[in-house]
């Protein structure tokens, strides 16, 4: 692709780098300018400054995290060889972002690191996300420096003024990481996961499958206990004719069974896929940065972070300046349940980014409601028909689409709060087989490279775009 002219030589040579060149090219570089290693044959010490990532350059990356306009909406409404209709409304999004999601949930947010603290990119939704694209060219490929930084300004939400930074042993740091990770002048990327609203989404997905087919609930992390259930159950088997040997809590007892709403022989158990999927937009997002830092010519390297929950937290007497979430206590059950039900459960960052479970709703049956509300109401992927209606050729067929398309059933919701609220009142923290807000425990780290320490151990072609960034970026200069 040209890249053209947008008043900077690095956005020229970023948009006219070809994709299959930055696929074979893209390398984990660690050493940050300024960073002196200590490994013996190849130990490097540095006479260099820290040298951060500009304004453009950080705003490049923070951009290629977000939204890049409408999704195509192309899933079927009816269920094969005539068994009726098909859920036509599983997203909880409409807008489209860099990586995909499931039920394009969009759950991943990024914080920002650098010298200057810590920073929510927080991205727009629905209509806002529109409105807020309309302000810059619809290409990024048009887009000059001014609007990169605009773009990036826009999402960037300051949560600290410190340094994310912890003492450089186990069990924070690992490793060498201690060594090279986190240094400063570099920028890194730490992705949590929003477990909460995919969480109820997924459980109302499950239950819109056809009937005789939808499953139970159960509780893995806990077998039965109370007095009197074994023989119920027994008791009950008999009557409904069916084997009673499940050895773990089913949610809402055998209340939906009974109705023929689910199916007791195909258990849900909800310790088994504990963040559902929602975890796996985060890799995505991740590799893509690791290819605009590769096609940017600076370091880049995934790596293991301070680890979770301490990175979590922020307490100044132990030197922990984590990103400050909120830490719920759960309730003390015995026998202890399994990790993480019997741990403290991150739930967001009061004002800044929270998680759809108390304490910031009132009860779980709240929380379902408000997945409800946000997918269906005027401001929700369907129910926003302007929006909706954006990627079709014709917009009188997104309308069609939405007359025809299902929704979920009173049944399916009333089961997801008896779910919802089970787990919440059982373990005093929502959701209990993971948490609120989920970490991979790695980040993303990206800098400037010591040029030096590379030309003094490696061959040139395993850095050469590297080697000629600071000529295109900053006119010869070190940043």
């Amino acid at each position: 692709m040209n890249g053209g002219n947008h008043g900077h030589n690095g956005l020229n040579d970023l948009l006219s780098y070809p994709f299959i060149s930055c696929l074979e090219e893209r390398r984990t570089r660690r050493i940050a300018r300024g960073t002196s290693i200590d490994a013996g044959p190849l130990s490097h010490t540095s006479t260099n400054r820290p040298a951060p990532l500009s304004r453009l350059e950080e705003a490049v990356l923070i951009v290629c995290t977000g939204a890049t306009g409408v999704t195509t909406h192309d899933g079927p409404l009816e269920k094969p060889n005539g068994g009726g209709r098909e859920l036509g409304t599983p997203f909880l999004n409409i807008i489209a972002r860099a990586a995909s999601s499931a039920d394009d949930c969009q759950a991943t947010s990024f914080f920002l690191i650098n010298d200057d603290g810590v920073f929510l990119l927080r991205q727009p939704r629905g209509r806002d996300a529109l409105d807020a694209m309309k302000s810059l060219p619809p290409r990024w490929s048009d887009w000059k420096e001014q609007d990169w930084i605009a773009a990036a300004d826009a999402v960037r939400v300051r949560v600290s003024d410190h340094r994310v930074e912890f003492p450089r042993e186990f069990p924070y740091y690992l490793g060498w990481n201690r060594q090279i990770s986190n240094r400063p002048g570099t920028t890194l990327l730490f992705p949590v996961v929003d477990c909460t609203w995919q969480y109820i989404n997924a459980i109302l997905i499950l239950l819109s499958e056809p009937d005789g087919q939808r499953p139970l609930f159960i509780d893995d992390f806990r077998r039965f206990h109370p007095k009197g259930v074994v023989e119920m159950l027994a008791w009950l088997g008999g009557k409904l004719g069916f084997s009673t040997d499940i050895p773990y809590q089913p949610i809402g007892g055998l209340k939906w069974v009974r109705k023929k709403f689910v199916n007791r022989n195909n258990p849900a158990p909800l310790g088994l896929s504990r963040p559902l999927r929602t975890d796996y937009e985060c890799f995505f997002a991740m590799q893509n940065l690791m290819l605009v830092g590769q096609a940017m010519g600076v370091g880049g390297w995934i790596h293991s972070s301070i680890f979770p929950p301490y990175i979590y937290e922020t307490d100044p007497g132990k030197g922990w300046y984590g990103l400050g979430f909120r830490m719920l206590t759960p309730r003390k059950l015995s026998p202890t349940p399994a990790i993480p039900a019997s741990q403290p459960n991150p739930v967001g960052i009061d004002g800044v980014l929270e998680g759809l479970c108390p304490p910031y709703v009132s009860n779980m049956s709240e929380a379902v409601d408000r997945v409800i509300e946000a997918k269906y109401g005027p401001r929700g992927p369907y129910g926003d028909e302007t929006v909706f209606s954006r990627p079709y050729r014709d917009p009188r067929s997104g309308a069609a689409y939405l007359e025809r398309a299902s929704h979920y059933s009173k049944e399916a919701i009333e089961y997801t709060k008896e779910i919802c609220t089970y787990l919440y009142e059982t373990y005093g923290r929502f959701p209990a087989h993971v948490d609120a807000f989920h970490t991979p425990g790695m980040w993303v780290q990206f800098s400037h490279l010591e040029l030096e320490y590379y030309d003094k151990f490696f061959d040139p072609g395993q850095y050469a775009r590297q080697a000629g960034h600071d000529a295109l970026w900053h006119g010869g200069g070190t940043g």
